[in-house]
């Protein structure tokens, strides 16, 4: 079963509506017991990183988050903000992430004379050992945007996506148990769904 974390912040609403269309087996969940009762996790989220840290510590979920993650090492898929948080940190905050991948949060140069945020349809590149991407796909695989900031990571090996706006940026990280994605997956239709079903079959 597949926990939807609900602490107030992101469409929940439709990640469970398009999982539910790949046939996956998930509900929205926002207690404790809920999460320890999950087979894997999806930690979305939309909006403001410090915000969405309050959010999650107002709901008390933060030490349960850290032990399916980290100790019982289930899947666990950041969506937008919900990547951004796993991160240690962002300048759009003074609030610490959750520090599960070693990258960092950073905003898109108002200098780079592209608008802010990044908001429409891009292609990634995936790596080649990432397990949510199509590697042999005739097409690049294309998926729906709406950020101002994005992930940077300390290890490259933990890329599994790069995406160019202005330059390039991470779109998707990948470490063992933790995935990541900037894009949102339930707006990126027979892509998204894609994904989706690939991180249900994990």
């Amino acid at each position: 079963m597949i926990v939807i974390v609900d602490y107030g912040v992101g469409n929940v609403a439709s990640v469970l509506n398009m999982l539910r269309k790949v046939g996956a087996k998930a509900r929205v969940g926002g207690s404790v017991a809920e999460l320890e009762t999950s087979d894997k996790l999806i930690l979305p989220g939309i909006g403001h990183f410090g915000h969405g840290m309050q959010r999650l510590a107002e709901a008390g979920l933060i030490p349960s988050l850290r032990e399916q993650a980290l100790v019982h090492r289930k899947p666990i898929l950041g969506i937008c903000l919900g990547m951004q948080m796993m991160t240690r940190g962002s300048e759009e905050s003074d609030a610490p992430g959750l520090g599960w991948i070693d990258a960092f949060t950073h905003r898109f140069p108002e200098s780079s004379g592209l608008r802010v945020p990044h908001m429409g349809w891009n292609s990634i590149r995936p790596s080649a050992t990432a397990r949510l991407f199509d590697h042999d796909a005739a097409e690049a695989e294309r998926f729906y945007f709406v950020h101002s900031y994005f992930v940077q990571v300390a290890e490259r090996g933990d890329v599994a996506a790069s995406c160019r706006y202005g330059s390039e940026f991470t779109a998707a990280f990948e470490r063992d148990n933790l995935f990541g994605v900037q894009f949102h997956p339930e707006k990126s239709h027979l892509f998204g769904m894609e994904v989706l079903r690939r991180f249900a079959s994990l």
